[in-house]
């Protein structure tokens, strides 16, 4: 199916461009007139009278039909314009030939003076024009070739399937010739055609003198177009047969054209749709070496040399003067008299463009080897390469020639010039003491280059080994060197917790790139970063301003390093380097509970199951730190900011800078510098600056509270301006009327009886009395089972934003703002 459907594709392509239908075309009977068109079938070309430029004449040419921009690809009349614009007329005489009228006149000015001999034909013939833009003379009865085309005729564009070349039968010199000007379509200056000197060439010529040449064919293409300058899009063929010389181009698109325009400059151009515009892919002459002779004869150009121009092996400029002014007109000559066939040679240049044919002799009966000996043996012969890529066939010139010089990805073709004896040998003694002097400093080279490698590798490795050294010492004597009154102990003497070096974590955090900040504090920032293998982490710098940062981040490393629980933020490691501290966390992408919790639309993706194991989670966390882990800890600031989510929602108990560890069967601590969070802190807390477990037990209930009513304990009620969260659960409690607590961003989808106990058990743990507030576990046992649940008190209402313990500070933030709400995920 798919070889059928090519099939048809050729074949309607093939038909619409090169056979002759009677529809749309211009016959014997029909006359087009000025602002008439006829389009090809496709409609890709337009036929018709046109002005080009400032132009008052009228002309008629072949321009794109689909391009807003009028590109005008062939001229019938170019020489012969029509000078009134109301009465240009083009018609076919009785004879079959097309002829373009100026008014009235009974004589063309322009015809294609064909002469078809059977008459009686005539009537049947009509001119068409094809998708591929050649306007053609078919005979309507029968199917043989075109008795015209204007393929044959081209002007100053060479489009697809159009020949560049000779027809050696006819004569017919298939070139382009470009426009006097953009307003003057007739014969200009320059053009573009196939010379057949020694070998055949395609040259750019000015009037008669040559500007540019593409070098010969060496059988794949041409052997002076760099290989960087040509392209993939369009490709060409040669033929070189009995009765026609020639080059046809082929592309995959109709809009490809190769213009000759009135500067000299040969361009291949293709349309682009998307931008509207000509993009020139391949143009020439292209720069200073293009130029012919620029390098005068015997001299080469590379245009990546400065200067450009040198002479060739056993040459010598012919004026120095003039050479080292810049006047390389009168090229170069040997430097020694050639004394034929006594120690003369020949010597390999890589990569050149080929010397003018001019003078070159083409047999290709002998291979390279042949070639190498028939010139040698011609006293006049001054250099040889092989006649295609395939090193069969010989090319040799017998008199001056110019080159130039590519580089290996360019292109070009070796080329082996004519040098006498002293020269040859120069160039041996030269290249084999080169040789010799290259070995030599390749081994000091080889040899320095491995003991610099490992006198390197070794420095590198001891000062890393040092530096890995004092890095752990550092933190060894930040986490247990600091006054005991400030440190928590370390109890068995061993600490292990990988300690990352500063260069990963400013890779792993784009050199802490404020695009990667998540947060800050008084602590000092948090910001996300990625391991090299992959690891997503939340790395908290503390601040070098922070007067009390230090011992948070002691007590932050030695006590989570010890904890490992599923309901507790897992520290990965920390860093102490230069002035640098930082702890590195795994990463939270569900960002902290208030983040969600406290935001009106946010909120709404919290249902009732959600908070419900939220809550659970929260208390599982702290029944570890307070029962379950090897150290009884006391976290002293559980909050909704400081409650980290993961990727599956589950809660993560996070910043422990402000934790205590309780030693043995101790169950109560008292502290002179009392710091929390305003809303959560206990009474005795804040009074007395007495903490226990049962002050984790009072913060997590107003958490459990602000997370089942989506309010803020601290948060203004309009009805009482001295109202707080606590305050408003117990009046509703008191009233029968619990349920009213509810966040209205739940709905309704909720067991009531799970709510209200959820809700007692709350107000349970904010008792004013530390002994009336139940432990975590027997919390988490409540809030678990069905059980007995008692009837809570009324809680204390001592919250105000008035510290009351002297030496207290708290507010709406950390006393010193390490726990810090996250905007982003951590």
């Amino acid at each position: 199916m798919v070889s059928l459907i090519a099939l048809l594709i050729l074949h309607v392509f093939f038909v619409n461009q090169y056979l002759c239908y009677a529809a749309d075309t211009i016959s014997h009977n029909k006359i087009l007139r000025d602002g008439d068109i006829v389009v090809s079938n496709g409609g890709i070309y337009a036929l018709g009278f046109f002005s080009p430029g400032k132009s008052k004449l009228r002309y008629v040419g072949i321009w794109y039909n689909k391009i807003q921009e009028q590109t005008v690809v062939w001229v019938a009349n170019r020489n012969n314009p029509v000078n009134d614009s109301s009465s240009g007329v083009a018609k076919v005489d009785e004879r079959g030939n097309l002829g373009i009228f100026n008014g009235n006149a009974s004589t063309p000015v322009w015809t294609t003076n064909i002469s078809i001999p059977n008459s009686d034909k005539n009537s049947s013939l009509f001119y068409k024009l094809l998708d591929s833009g050649n306007l053609v003379l078919c005979d309507g009865k029968s199917k043989g070739d075109f008795l015209w085309q204007s393929f044959d005729f081209p002007t100053d564009t060479r489009l697809p399937g159009m020949k560049i070349g000779l027809n050696l039968k006819s004569g017919t010199n298939w070139s382009l010739t470009s426009w006097k000007s953009r307003d003057d379509p007739s014969t200009g200056d320059f053009t573009y055609g196939m010379v057949r000197t020694g070998s055949l060439e395609v040259v750019i010529k000015k009037w008669q003198q040559k500007i540019w040449r593409t070098g010969p064919w060496n059988g794949q293409e041409w052997n002076g177009i760099s290989k960087v300058l040509t392209d993939n899009i369009f490709t060409s063929s040669f033929v070189n047969g009995t009765d026609e010389i020639y080059t046809i181009g082929h592309n995959t698109s109709l809009f490809f054209m190769l213009h000759m325009d009135e500067s000299g400059i040969a361009r291949r151009s293709m349309w682009l749709e998307a931008t509207h515009e000509w993009s020139i892919v391949w143009s020439a002459p292209k720069d200073d070496c293009d130029h012919y002779g620029k390098c005068g004869v015997f001299g080469s150009c590379n245009s990546n040399n400065a200067p450009i121009c040198s002479c060739l092996p056993g040459y010598e400029p012919k004026s120095p003067t003039g050479w080292y002014s810049k006047d390389r007109s009168q090229g170069c000559v040997r430097k020694r008299e050639l004394f034929c066939g006594k120690g003369d040679g020949f010597l390999k240049l890589a990569n050149m463009k080929l010397p003018d044919t001019s003078n070159a002799r083409v047999d290709m009966s002998l291979g390279i080897k042949d070639c190498e000996i028939e010139c040698k043996n011609n006293c006049s012969c001054t250099g040889y390469t092989s006649a295609d890529v395939n090193r069969s066939g010989c090319m040799a010139w017998f008199g001056d020639f110019d080159i130039r010089e590519f580089t290996q990805d360019e292109g070009g073709q070796d080329l082996f010039v004519r040098v006498d004896e002293i020269e040859l040998e120069s160039k041996r003694h030269s290249k084999g003491s080169f040789t010799k002097k290259k070995l030599v400093l390749l081994c000091v080279f080889i040899v320095v280059g491995m003991l610099t490698l490992i006198f390197t590798f070794y420095y590198f490795f001891k000062r890393a080994k040092r530096r890995g050294l004092a890095r752990k010492k550092r933190v060894r004597e930040l986490l247990f060197d600091l006054p005991s009154s400030n440190t928590v102990e370390e109890t068995n003497g061993t600490f292990k917790l990988p300690i990352f070096d500063l260069n990963s974590i400013m890779i792993a955090t784009d050199n802490l790139s404020p695009i990667n900040k998540l947060g800050s504090g008084g602590f000092g920032s948090v910001y996300k970063g990625k391991l090299s293998g992959g690891r997503e982490i939340a790395v908290k710098r503390l601040s070098k301003n922070s007067g009390q940062g230090i011992i948070e981040f002691k007590n932050e490393v030695v006590l989570i390093a010890k904890l490992q629980h599923r309901n507790l933020v897992q520290i990965l490691g920390c860093c102490v380097e230069e002035d640098e501290k930082m702890l590195v966390y795994e990463f939270m992408p569900n960002k902290s509970l208030d983040f969600l919790l406290f935001d009106p639309t946010r909120s709404t993706s919290l249902d009732w199951g959600l908070r419900r194991d939220i809550i659970l989670g929260i208390a599982r966390g702290v029944l570890y730190l307070h029962q379950d882990s090897r150290l009884r800890i006391v976290h002293r600031d559980l909050k909704a900011s400081n409650v980290l989510l993961d990727a599956e929602m589950n809660p993560k108990i996070s910043d422990f800078g402000m934790a205590r560890i309780f030693g043995g069967n101790q169950t109560q601590g008292k502290t002179n510098r009392v710091v929390g969070t305003f809303g959560y802190m206990s009474p005795e807390y804040a009074m007395d600056g007495l903490f226990s477990i049962k002050s984790d037990v009072f913060s997590f209930g107003v958490l459990s509270l602000e997370i089942i009513s989506g309010r803020k304990n601290s948060g203004f009620y309009c009805e009482d301006p001295s109202m707080n969260l606590i305050k408003h659960a117990w009046e509703l409690w008191r009233d029968g009327r619990p349920l009213e607590l509810v966040d209205s961003a739940i709905g309704t989808s909720f067991l009531e009886q799970e709510v209200v106990k959820f809700i007692q058990v709350g107000i349970l743990c904010v008792q004013e009395n530390a002994n009336d507030r139940p432990t975590m576990s027997s919390a988490l046992l409540m809030l678990s089972n069905e059980t007995t649940i008692p009837n809570p008190a009324q809680p204390a209402f001592i919250l105000t934003r008035i510290p009351i313990h002297p030496n207290s500070s708290y507010s709406s933030t950390s006393v010193n703002e390490m726990s810090t709400t996250i905007v982003e995920g951590r």
